[in-house]
């Protein structure tokens, strides 16, 4: 069997890379774990030359391994330039700082002394999705290098190319060979690997059906995971807000330059009665501006869907709201004759018993609902099932301030869209996930915190 890449915007097979075997994955897990004794011995000083050194070679090669995230997923060129970019940037970030995050923790005691060390743990699994190919990679391989870990890679079956090229980087950067591992592999291995006693931990971004199978498998084992699963986030709009501002935000919260394709993008936008035919209207016109086609033309913003399954269930949720009452004001259909393309949709008369508010809806649509209230407001945004991220617009920051802390999500943007920032915890509640991502919580997820007494 092979992984297949496919161009989402003409729907042709590019590149075929045959899966390992059974031997072949017991081969690398092993010789992950003689990396990981070596690995584990360097300090920080010593790992931060090599993650360094990986910056310099993502942005060396930062216009060929955009491409290759473009032709496989069909984000637009300028969008995946700024993914690799980022991905340099959270190596550099934990190569200057992973020292003093895990630096030991004196701790206070009647007698004697005491401190916590953060020790790492072995090898790491990382099953990752199609959407960012590199950021989602590298924002676990970062830290967890750091820390002294070692990482397998399981990516999504249409980013294999992406994979593979995350791993050559590594090795171009001088990394010793089973620091870092991709794994081809099909989907139905990973609980064997999971269930592997020299794998101490998983994390995974993904479907909320990924990560039950997944987390249940690593909860069987007694290992440790972090989950980033589905988002659904509600962008609320208050009377005061700026409305230009937020209109022009929404719209770019809502696509993303990726065709609406991700778990932090704005979903269900809830917006003060007073205000909203004047927001809808403002969005619309925001809307008009995109320009939807190749994703390797600098001057489109909204390139395909990545593939035909999420390119018919956009297309089914959007039908399916439609019979149930909702409009549609702008786009609603496919585009152009070849490839995955959905037009970029704007919904009203939407209620959140219909797919488009109560499903998550991983393309370029936003349906937008009128509320009475603050509270309305705040009830509804808390009615999902998800918890990852949500957006507040006002003129009024102290409102701002005391609606972030009633909102069920892992993070608030007040008059801003949500964006993962290496400095910043990322993560979600609920059906979200759970676990953090990033700055200092993010690198101790994968540590031994090791408790140190002396009498």
């Amino acid at each position: 069997m092979a992984l297949q890449s496919i161009n989402p915007k003409n729907g042709e097979v590019f590149s075929e890379i045959d899966v390992l075997d059974d031997a072949s994955i017991k081969d690398r897990i092993t010789k992950s774990q003689s990396a990981y004794e070596q690995w584990s011995r360097l300090g920080f000083d010593e790992r931060a030359k090599y993650l360094n050194k990986t910056a310099e070679v993502l942005r060396r090669k930062k216009s060929e391994l955009a491409k290759i995230i473009t032709d496989e997923m069909g984000k637009t060129l300028v969008a995946a330039e700024a993914e690799v970019e980022k991905c340099a940037g959270v190596c550099e970030y934990y190569a200057q700082n992973a020292s003093t995050f895990l630096a030991p923790e004196h701790i206070d005691v009647d007698s004697g002394k005491a401190y916590a060390r953060f020790d790492p743990i072995g090898i790491v699994l990382a099953v990752m999705p199609w959407n960012f190919p590199f950021w989602q990679v590298f924002r676990f391989a970062a830290p967890a290098l750091m820390a002294g870990n070692v990482g397998l890679l399981k990516h999504a079956s249409n980013v294999a190319l992406s994979a593979q090229a995350i791993e050559d980087v590594f090795l171009e950067a001088g990394l010793p060979e089973g620091v870092f591992y991709n794994l081809p592999i099909e989907t139905q291995k990973v609980e064997s690997i999971i269930r592997d006693d020299r794998v101490k931990a998983v994390t995974l971004t993904g479907s909320e059906r990924a990560g039950m199978a997944v987390a249940g498998t690593a909860g069987q084992e007694i290992k440790k995971s972090v989950m980033e699963l589905g988002g659904s986030d509600p962008f609320i709009v208050l009377a005061d807000a700026d409305l230009d501002k937020a209109a022009q935000v929404a719209v770019s919260a809502r696509m993303q330059f990726n065709a609406g394709q991700s778990c932090i993008a704005a979903k269900r936008f809830i917006i003060e009665k007073p205000v909203f035919d004047q927001f809808v209207e403002k969005v619309k016109f925001e809307v008009a501006k995109l320009k939807i086609g190749d994703p390797l033309d600098s001057a489109t913003t909204v390139g395909p869907m990545a593939n035909k399954k999420m390119f018919d269930e956009i297309k089914a949720q959007v039908e399916r709201s439609v019979e149930a009452g909702a409009k549609v004001i702008a786009g609603g259909k496919s585009w152009g004759e070849t490839g995955y393309y959905y037009e970029p949709t704007v919904l009203v008369d939407v209620n959140p018993d219909m797919p488009a508010m109560a499903e998550e809806l991983f393309g370029p649509v936003m349906p937008i609902i009128a509320v009475d209230s603050v509270d309305q407001a705040i009830e509804l945004a808390n009615s999902s099932i998800y918890g990852l991220g949500g957006s507040v617009f006002t003129a009024d920051q102290q409102k701002a301030e005391e609606i972030a802390s009633r909102l069920d999500t892992g993070c608030v943007f007040i008059n801003s869209h949500i964006k993962s920032d290496p400095k910043v915890p990322f993560g979600g509640v609920k059906k979200s996930g759970y676990g953090r991502e990033l700055s200092h919580y993010g690198i101790k997820e994968f540590v031994n915190i090791k408790s140190v007494c002396i009498g």
